[in-house]
């Protein structure tokens, strides 16, 4: 047989097998048993190993291959994988989209509705149909190259034939983003097996798949059956199709595993529907689900809705009430944070909830303690949503569950450091005042590591603790002066983990100065808040020499937060410690923010579809310039800047007699 036969042979046997594939892992829908499958398998193999110069990257033989990884390394996303805002309610359902209505200036919106599937984030980046890279979530916009853990997932194809993307309407480079899962039969069998071998069970399905997507073995992942939902389709970092109903329905037809259990959605109440309807069906499934993702259908007013700092303005997730259970309170203990709070936590008789072992449960401060009349011994009961801390909701009294007898009092002075605990007048929390306290500077080495500040991988809790137990970190500034040899002198580090570790801080320095001030851990000051920070004042410098008035002009700034910062930066310690990573070669300078004069004073609001710009395009131009958008029209309006399809907006503006202009007199105005 010649060499061109043997690959025509070949490549048919991998087409059938892909087609099996295809039919078993993503369509749930076989047409042949396992055995048979097998048989074309292995005979695959043996073609492939009597010719080896046909092996292709993308034959179904290939899924697992390669050797195991000693690290993962970091791969920058096309564009942010963003978190998204939480509604609880109807109501605050019909909040987000009143937001939305005023934003847009449209009020027939249509929404596509998607099972919010418990799992764990993944892109999948395609070339030339070919899969090329899998990389993880992370921080958002940079997470782990993962391909070839990712290669072993069969609803995953590895290549996809250019007829049928054609034939979907995908262009051949593309990037898919979806979840990754474990269904939970697999799970259950799972922890089965590891029951009868002695071994420890695993908590839920969510936190095992994100365990298995990064084990350093390929080989592992490919024994646990993981399963890929596709639900973006994106083009060099961009929404491909003008609406999200659209991009779905061509995933599934280029042969993408696309949850079934979707609805487009013509106006809220048809979102409410659906909601309730897979609240009550949710039991039934065959993977976990914690809520149910709403997002505005059509792309082109996604773009004009644009972001907040963390999240799109045009999805939203709602979230189904927690899973609980009810349980007895057998201690009640301080916990100490890493800005002093002193957090009262109930240690609980462990109870199953939503898949997790429960043994602590938050329960805030006294205020919450005194409302909910808890007392050491009670039977309280508990609940737990997605990655919310369990907390405790009420106490239970009745015949099979009587009360407690002891009361919890928060001590006089810190279980950590026995220094002085206080309560501010008007404020719910106490605070240990001791700045050298040890349970501060835990907390405070964890936040400033922390995948959204400094994202120093592998500086975990354990490793923090014994840096400072051993005294090797009095404060964040001493983990730059961390040496190989320093941490290898501690338990279970080896030297390449010691390299990974020193090369995770040297890579933080070249983080952005907003990164830098919130690492800071200033309080009121989260990540938002640094962000606007930066942009005004360009360097830190320039932040610790602000009065509070200069710092009351920084956007979403207010008297609280401007006293906090004044305060932080009066403390001596704090000063040295800023003055330590400066010496380190952290960010301190940033692009500031220049605003012009020309529309000084004036007030615009945007509505409809720009031809030239973005909305948030349109609005950093107007803010640049001086000026101030607003979301709503009235009579203190200059302008409303109209685009094609507007709303609501421009009728407003035209009955209260508000000048209407359009994206060309706008940027006139702007110059």
């Amino acid at each position: 047989m010649s060499g061109a036969s043997n690959q025509k042979k070949i490549e048919g046997l991998r087409e059938k097998i892909r087609h099996h594939e295809y039919r078993y892992y993503v369509l749930d829908d076989p047409e042949i048993s396992d055995a048979d499958f097998d048989k074309l398998m292995n005979e695959l193999k043996r073609m492939e190993a009597e010719h080896p110069e046909v092996v292709t990257p993308d034959s179904p033989t290939q899924r697992v291959g390669g050797k195991a990884r000693e690290g993962f390394v970091k791969a920058k996303h096309s564009s942010p994988m963003l978190s998204l805002d939480n509604a609880y309610s109807e109501e605050e359902l019909r909040d987000w989209e009143r937001r939305v209505q005023e934003l847009s200036g449209q009020s027939d919106l249509e929404y596509m509705c998607e099972l919010k599937l418990d799992g764990m984030s993944l892109a999948l980046v395609y070339g030339d149909g070919r899969l090329e890279r899998g990389i993880t979530r992370g921080d958002g916009s940079v997470g782990e190259d993962v391909t070839l853990n990712v290669r072993t997932v069969r609803s995953i194809p590895l290549s996809l034939a250019k007829e049928k993307l054609k034939k979907a309407g995908i262009p051949a480079d593309f990037e898919v983003r979806g979840e990754m899962l474990m269904p939970l039969a697999a799970f259950r069998k799972l922890n089965e097996e590891r029951e009868k071998q002695g071994l420890t069970v695993f908590a839920n399905p969510r936190n095992f798949t994100a365990g298995t997507v990064r084990q350093l073995e390929p080989s592992i992942t490919a024994q646990r059956r993981m399963d890929f939902f596709a639900y973006f389709l994106l083009k060099d970092g961009q929404t491909f199709f003008d609406r999200q109903s659209k991009a779905m329905d061509a995933l599934e037809a280029a042969g993408f595993k696309v949850n079934p259990n979707r609805r487009l959605a013509k106006n809220l109440d048809e979102v409410w529907k659906f909601i309730q309807s897979w609240e009550a069906k949710r039991e039934a499934l065959p993977y976990e689900i914690d809520g149910i993702v709403i997002k505005v259908d059509r792309t082109a007013w996604q773009r004009e809705l644009g972001f907040t700092g963390k999240a799109p303005r045009w999805a939203i997730a709602y979230k189904y009430a927690a899973r609980g259970g009810v349980t007895k309170i057998e201690n009640i203990e301080p916990q100490v944070g890493r800005t002093g709070k002193l957090t009262p936590v109930a240690r609980l008789i462990p109870i199953p909830i939503g898949g997790t072992m429960v043994a602590n449960a938050t329960l805030h401060n006294m205020d919450v303690i005194e409302r909910l009349g808890v007392k050491i011994g009670d039977w309280v009961e508990v609940e737990r949503g997605g990655d919310v801390i369990p907390k405790v909701v009420k106490v239970v009294e009745d015949k099979d569950h009587p009360r407690g007898h002891k009361n919890f009092e928060m001590p006089e002075h810190c279980p950590v450091c026995g220094g002085n605990v206080v309560r501010t007048a008007g404020e719910a929390d106490h605070r240990c005042v001791n700045a050298n306290c040890p349970a501060k500077l835990q907390g405070a080495i964890l936040h400033f590591a922390s995948r959204h500040v400094m994202n120093i991988d592998g500086l975990g809790e354990a490793l923090v603790n014994q840096l400072t137990e051993r005294g090797l970190v009095k404060n964040v500034a001493d983990l730059y002066k961390l040496t190989k040899e320093s941490l290898l002198e501690l338990e279970r580090m080896g030297e390449k983990s010691a390299e990974n570790v020193l090369g995770e801080i040297a890579d933080s320095k070249k983080l952005p100065l907003e990164r830098v001030i919130y690492g800071l851990g200033i309080r009121f000051v989260g990540e938002r808040t640094a962000q606007f920070l930066a942009e005004h004042f360009g360097s830190l410098d320039a932040i610790m020499h602000a009065s509070a008035e200069e710092l009351e002009e920084v956007n979403e700034v207010g008297p609280r937060i401007a006293e906090s910062i004044v305060e932080f930066f009066a403390d001596e310690h704090n000063r040295r410690l800023v003055d330590d990573l400066r010496k380190a070669g952290l960010t301190f300078t940033g692009q500031k923010k220049e605003k012009g004069t020309k529309l000084a004073g004036k007030t615009f609001v945007l509505t409809g579809t720009l031809a030239r710009h973005t909305r948030d395009e349109a609005k950093k131009m107007i803010e640049d310039a001086g000026g101030r958008v607003s979301g709503s029209v009235s009579k203190k309006t200059d302008y409303v800047v109209a685009g094609s399809d507007a709303g609501s907006k421009l009728d407003k503006a035209r009955e209260l007699g508000v000048s209407v202009i359009d994206e060309e007199k706008l940027e006139e105005l702007v110059g």
